[in-house]
């Protein structure tokens, strides 16, 4: 079974999600499910349909956070990693055009929704690893192009609300 990177905070929100998703949500739709099939024909029966649906895929999605829960490793922020680029980093870049460029690099459950979030595992991510500020970084760009970039910023924020 392969480790996933995760931050402290991507692992409330999913922990977060999960509570909902089981605690709330579930026993509201399976109660309307409930509902709509003791009313009779369940083929035109649209509540029944939508729910029924609904409730499936709140089941898929327990299934896979109970499943990620067991690979995920949740990784801390640390001193030692002021200075270079780590998991967790907020990075800024700037290229020869004058184009910036600020993400942090996460988990791959973590990215989804979160524009300014980039998975470790993305060529960018990878090619600023230990890096520090004033260090170029190559990206690789589909085809045989590729991109310079110059990191401007190394921030680690510490509160919850990133």
């Amino acid at each position: 079974m392969a480790t996933l990177l995760i931050t402290r905070q991507g692992w409330e929100k999913l922990q977060a999600e999960h509570l909902h998703l089981w605690r709330r949500e579930r026993p509201e739709t399976t109660k309307i499910v409930a509902w709509a099939a003791s009313l009779g024909d369940r083929s035109e029966n649209a509540d029944y349909q939508y729910n029924k649906k609904r409730l499936r895929e709140i089941d898929r999605r327990v299934r896979y956070l109970q499943g990620q829960f067991e690979k995920l490793k949740i990784v801390d922020y640390h001193p030692a990693q002021e200075g270079k680029v780590y998991f967790g980093a907020w990075v800024s870049l700037i290229n020869d055009e004058d184009q910036t460029l600020t993400f942090r690099i996460v988990g791959p459950d973590e990215i989804f929704h979160q524009p300014d979030y980039v998975s470790i595992d993305a060529p960018i991510a990878r090619a600023c690893l230990a890096k520090t500020v004033g260090d170029l970084i190559k990206v690789n760009l589909p085809g045989e192009a590729s991109a310079a970039w110059e990191i401007t910023r190394i921030e680690y924020r510490q509160n919850t609300e990133q």
